[in-house]
């Protein structure tokens, strides 16, 4: 793959009371032939993610034609896996019109850092904000899956629904700091909301160099399942992008090296390229995706360079 990097697209100028830093892990859903909705997550002044959007132009997606200046999904109550921050994942279109919102909620922890495991908010078709399906996981820990059941991106089809997510139940030590493990596995669901406790394996952490992944993000191409996602690696302590291809979306082929896309020499995204989001736009392949710290320094564009 060729892909053209286009540059910075978005990153919060700090005058939103919610999103004074960070554009993390954008998340594209197609409004229109005019416009493309790209949910994100941003932090306060404490460092706590809410979820809001951004609003891109279809036809030229560099193009910022609307900022949202209020979160879609706020922090959960007090107690609650999600009370710490919401990290947006994936959005899936219902048959009914309305969209499922499904992300990763940050749980402090005493004796590890922290947990990640995912929820799903619902917004009705009309309506503007999303509400909680329910105030606990979707993906709660499981024996095989304690500390992280995160990351989802989950597409429809006419069975039900399919889900590829990140999971672990491990930590190790990396640089003298304590880094999650987990590995990227597969679930389904007939309703979006019930899953199974414990998903397929579909990429483990193989090498040397590497600790875990980043949010997944598939997609079907014909009869080929294609999946970008971001790899932890111990020599950077950083993120770098992977992919990996797939007949029946269980057994995955790893091509990392085929992808083509890495840091740059300088600038936002020189130091980690990762949390990467792929989308068809009238014609052509485009690419969304953090650079530096997590999205400290927003989000970027590339095209796919046919």
């Amino acid at each position: 793959m060729n892909w053209n990097k286009l540059g910075r697209v978005y990153v919060p100028d700090g005058s939103l009371w919610w999103a004074r830093s960070h554009a993390m892990i954008p998340t594209p859903t197609v409004l229109s032939d005019d416009v493309v909705r790209v949910f994100f997550t941003s932090c306060d002044k404490d460092g706590v993610g809410r979820i809001g959007f951004v609003d891109l132009s279809a036809k030229d997606p560099s193009k910022v034609i609307n900022i949202g200046t209020e979160p879609v999904l706020g922090i959960g109550e007090p107690g609650t896996f999600d009370e710490n921050g919401a990290l947006v994942c994936s959005v899936v279109s219902l048959a009914n019109g309305g969209t499922y919102l499904y992300y990763a909620g940050f749980e402090l922890g005493q004796k590890i850092r922290y947990r990640l495991l995912t929820g799903v908010a619902v917004q009705e078709a009309g309506d503007t904000v999303f509400r909680r399906v329910q105030r606990v996981p979707v993906l709660e820990r499981s024996d095989s899956e304690l500390y992280f059941r995160c990351g989802p991106h989950v597409i429809r089809e006419k069975a039900g629904f399919r889900m590829w997510y990140v999971a672990g139940s491990s930590w190790a030590e990396v640089g003298g700091t304590a880094k999650p493990v987990y590995d990227i596995r597969h679930i389904e669901s007939s309703d979006g909301v019930h899953w199974p406790d414990s998903g397929r394996p579909c990429i483990r952490v193989e090498y040397l160099n590497e600790h875990g992944f980043g949010r997944p993000y598939v997609l079907r191409d014909g009869n080929l399942f294609r999946m970008f996602y971001s790899i932890r690696r111990r020599d950077v302590q950083s993120y770098r992008l992977g992919y990996a291809e797939s007949i029946d979306g269980v057994n995955w082929s790893r091509k990392d090296s085929a992808l083509g896309l890495d840091v740059s020499g300088t600038g936002w995204d020189s130091e980690m390229i990762c949390y990467s989001a792929v989308m068809k736009l009238h014609g052509q392949i485009f690419m969304l995706y953090n650079g530096n710290n997590f999205g400290e320094t927003g989000f970027g564009l590339a095209v796919l360079e046919q």
